[in-house]
């Protein structure tokens, strides 16, 4: 285990500070208190309570059915367990879209009810004015610029974005966009390892890649993927640092098959 018990709580400033020192930030992905519990116990700096749940936990084939309520209830189990990492929520398809008032009511939502201390959204310049005024009455605004799932009927395509120099210019422009809009961080998702080193070197907050080069001042990637929980696809960057479904599903068959032989429970697991 990491000796990361000697550290502070982290926070946004603490964020800010591991960008100047050089230090990268290590986040993943929980819905449970389980999960959350151990990414904590690991020294893990940031935990995303990612509309991610949407595929890995609750079956969608995209992030778009996700609603607050779920967000929210998701949001709290994981702060209930969570004693040093940051935690931020993922504001969900239309809960910051509609209006200023629907996004304000909804970001709040998350502090009050689901004890996150930070939001994310994702959007460029189009949205600054709702992460300004978000910022303004004290949430902490996560960005997230790039491949934007929840815009995915309008790509057509998971392919990487910001190939195209257009492309490219509007994500450098954007993340300075929400960087003066007070934005404490941005996930740059699968974009150009080059744009990646361009957007980090070009801010004075932190960047958080995922399939985004190892140029970011930090790294995030969804629980389920890296533990090989989730085996739907496997995006290529993605690292399997386990092969979890696999042992469940030894662990659950010799389970099964000890009930079917009579072999469990024996003597010593009875009273």
């Amino acid at each position: 285990m990491s000796s990361h018990k000697s550290i502070a709580k982290i926070t946004t400033e603490q964020l800010r500070k591991m960008k100047d020192s050089g230090e990268k930030i290590a986040a993943l992905t929980a819905y449970d208190f389980i999960m959350a519990s151990l990414l904590d116990d690991c020294g893990i700096d940031v935990i995303l309570v990612g509309d991610s749940a949407s595929t890995v936990f609750a079956g969608n084939d995209t992030t778009l059915p996700m609603t607050m309520d779920q967000m929210v209830y998701h949001t709290q189990v994981v702060s209930k367990a969570v004693k040093r990492a940051l935690v931020v929520a993922d504001m969900p398809f239309m809960s910051y879209q509609v209006s200023l008032e629907d996004a304000i009511r909804n970001a709040g939502r998350f502090m009050k009810e689901g004890y996150a201390e930070a939001i994310k959204m994702e959007g460029g310049s189009e949205f600054t004015p709702v992460v300004k005024r978000i910022v303004e009455i004290g949430i902490p605004v996560m960005g997230h610029l790039g491949l934007t799932p929840q815009s995915i009927h309008k790509f057509g395509t998971y392919r990487t974005r910001g190939v195209s120099a257009g492309e490219a210019q509007k994500i450098v422009k954007d993340a300075k966009a929400l960087e003066s809009a007070g934005a404490f961080a941005i996930v740059l998702e699968k974009i150009p390892s080059a744009l990646a080193r361009k957007v980090s070197n070009s801010l004075q907050i932190p960047t958080i890649g995922i399939g985004a080069g190892p140029h970011c001042d930090g790294q995030i990637l969804v629980s389920h993927d890296m533990l090989g929980l989730y085996e739907k696809f496997q995006p290529r960057f993605v690292r399997r640092y386990a092969t979890m479904a696999q042992s469940m599903r030894e662990a659950f068959s010799n389970y099964t098959v000890d009930v079917k032989k009579k072999r469990f429970p024996n003597s010593k697991e009875s009273y």
